[in-house]
This record gives C-alpha cells, structure tokens and sequence, in this order.
C-alpha cells in the first residue's frame, strides 16, 4: 500500500497594524489633494497666467511686397 502525504496542519499569518484601523489613508488623502492642487497651479501659471505666450505676434517683421503692374515683355528667341 502507498503512503500519502497529506498533511492539514497550516499556519495563516495576519499582520495588522497596531491598534490603528485604515491608519495612513488620511496623510494619502492630504498628499493627494496637495498633487492635485500643484497641477493645477502648474496649467494656470503655463496655459493661462503670466507665462502663456499669445499667438500674435505683435513686435513682427513688417515685409512689403510690390506686385508689378504690367506683364513682363517677352523676348524674341535666341537666333542660331
């Protein structure tokens, strides 16, 4: 007859935190209320606040273009 190994005797093993229960969530909700704020600073100062640059281009090259008023005379052809 075979022997089976069939053991049953298990050990669980449950870490708790020491007599505070949910402990850390608090410092987790400030921290992310903090990040939340940061960003939202960082999108004023960069998109809208004194850093934002406008798409106009106020202090531009002015370039004046003169359109010629006639058609150009055209050439007689070169003779061979």
């Amino acid at each position: 007859m075979t022997e089976r190994n069939t053991s049953t005797d298990r050990e669980t093993v449950v870490v708790t935190d020491s007599g505070r229960s949910g402990g850390g969530s608090g410092a987790g909700i400030i921290v992310g209320i903090l990040i939340v704020i940061i960003v939202l600073a960082a999108i004023w100062f960069f998109a809208l606040g004194p850093r934002s640059s406008g798409t106009t281009n106020i202090n531009g090259p002015t370039i004046n273009v003169e359109v010629p008023s006639a058609a150009p005379a055209s050439e007689a052809p070169a003779a061979s």
